[in-house]
Order: structure tokens, then sequence, then C-alpha cells
């Protein structure tokens, strides 16, 4: 029988940024998962934080020289890849000059949230999709981490349940305690729709784009929801009642990759029926 193939999409992983929650889970699942059988492809943002020498990235010509129009703007997509040799693994980065050039990940130093982080997170969830259809890689389970990652499952649902390449696939979104200060740009909404989506698809991100409203919209266009921390906001965690979805509770460190595999393998035997 055919391995099952899941891609994992992260805000951060390590050892490319320091240690977080999210940040470990993001470099040992995949590596648990594939250990277990399966078939990975491993995502995230080219920070400028991350030294291309040390880690040894180095571009993929042929994924590279495609343009994305945000916001009536050019923007190129640029890929690279490097290997994570101790987890026989390999990981791809989103990059563009505009968005992940600067020295920190969503906010500068002082703290103070970036302006276009709206934009960044349409050009990330852009980029990993069409990469994935210019790869002709057919994913089983899309497996999004962090809420730079939130508008992925919209993006698959509403624009591309028809590709080919997405047309089996399965969306889990796990949520952590890593919320933003600042609501993004109420202007999000508009350039969804500018690329496609339907206006009646945002109810969720209306009233601003804050960090609960925008967990809610990622999470109403996902499959399966995963608490990724123990302490999830309670405003965010109410939210996830009134959907009934397929929800797993926060999993200790000695259990979680054998916990989230049957996850995936549960919302796979579902789609069979």
């Amino acid at each position: 029988m055919e391995s099952r193939r899941v891609l994992f999409v992260s805000q951060e992983i390590m050892p490319y940024l320091g240690e977080t929650k999210l940040s470990k889970i993001s470099r040992d699942l995949p590596q648990g998962i594939q250990e277990r059988g399966k078939e990975i492809r491993t995502f995230m943002p080219r920070y400028g934080s991350i030294n291309e020498r040390r880690n040894q990235l180095h571009e993929v010509i042929r994924l590279s020289g495609m343009n994305l129009i945000i916001d009536d703007t050019d923007h190129p997509l640029i890929i690279k890849v490097a290997s994570i040799q101790s987890a026989r693994m390999q990981v791809y980065f989103i990059d563009n000059d505009d968005y992940f050039q600067r020295k920190h990940t969503v906010a500068d130093a002082s703290g103070n949230e970036y302006e276009d982080n709206d934009e960044r997170a349409i050009f990330f969830a852009r980029g990993v999709i069409e990469t994935v259809r210019k790869l002709r890689w057919s994913p089983d389970i899309v497996h999004c981490h962090g809420w730079l990652t939130s508008l992925v499952p919209l993006y698959l649902r509403k624009l591309y349940s028809d590709d080919p390449v997405f047309i089996r696939l399965k969306t889990v979104y796990s949520v952590y305690n890593n919320g933003f200060k600042k609501p993004l740009n109420a202007s999000l909404s508009d350039k969804l729709v500018a690329d496609g989506i339907d206006s009646g698809a945002l109810k969720a991100i209306k009233g601003g784009v804050d960090f609960t409203s925008l967990t809610k919209l990622a999470a109403e266009n996902s499959d399966g929801i995963i608490l990724g921390c123990d302490k999830i906001d309670e405003q965010v965690k109410k939210q996830f009642a009134g959907m009934g979805k397929p929800l797993l509770e926060y999993q200790d460190e000695g259990n979680y990759i054998d916990a989230y595999n049957d996850f995936y393998d549960k919302l796979l035997l579902e789609q069979k029926r």
C-alpha cells in the first residue's frame, strides 16, 4: 500500500530558530511521523535571522521564479531548502526580500509587531501551496502550526479544493499560546477577496483580525484541531466547542507523536466512508 503523505507548515522550526514549544514540536514531529512510515514535507518562512551559510540553505531554482500578487504588487517567490541530517529530513523555506529579510520573525527588536504581518501570512500560505503544486506532491494531511500559517486551511478549502494535487486531503490546525497583541490590518479581508475568496467565508474576521478571530477562521476551514500547548486562551478554546470538529486535547511530550499519528489516521478513515 502507498504510504500516506503529511505536509507540515510551520511558523518556526528548530534549529533554524530558538527553542519554543512550537519550534520543538515542528522539529520533532515530522521526524517521528516519518519514522512511523509516512512520507513528509516541511515548510517554514526564511526569516532574516536564519544564517544561510551555517545552516547550508540553497535556492531551488526549478521551484523559484514565480511572482505572487498581493494588494496589486508583485512579490517574487524564492524557495530554499536545507537538511536536518540527524532526522533525514529536508526543510523548504519560503523567501522574499520584501517580507522575510528582516532580522526578526513577527515583531521587531522592541517587540513591535510588523504592520504587514497580514500580507506575510498571505504570501507564506500561497507560497507553500504553489510550491507543493510545482512539486506535484499530493498530501493526505496538511498540518499547520502557529498563527502565521492560519490562512493555509482557508486557501486550500476555498480556492484549491478542486486542484488534483489537493483533492483528497484533510487539514489539521495546531493552536499554540503564541498570540499577537496588535490586531492585523483590517484590510486583510479585502486582500483575500481580491485573491478570489468569497467574502461570506470571512465572517470570523469581520469585526477585526485579532488572535481569537484569526484562530476561528483557521479552525473553521480545518478538518481537525489540536491544542499544541497545555495553556490555551479560554476565549480561543470556547470557539471550538460549537464547531463539532474532531479535537485533540493537549498531549504531553512522551506520547504526542503517536497521538497525532492516530489522529491523522482517524481523519483519513472518515474520508473513506
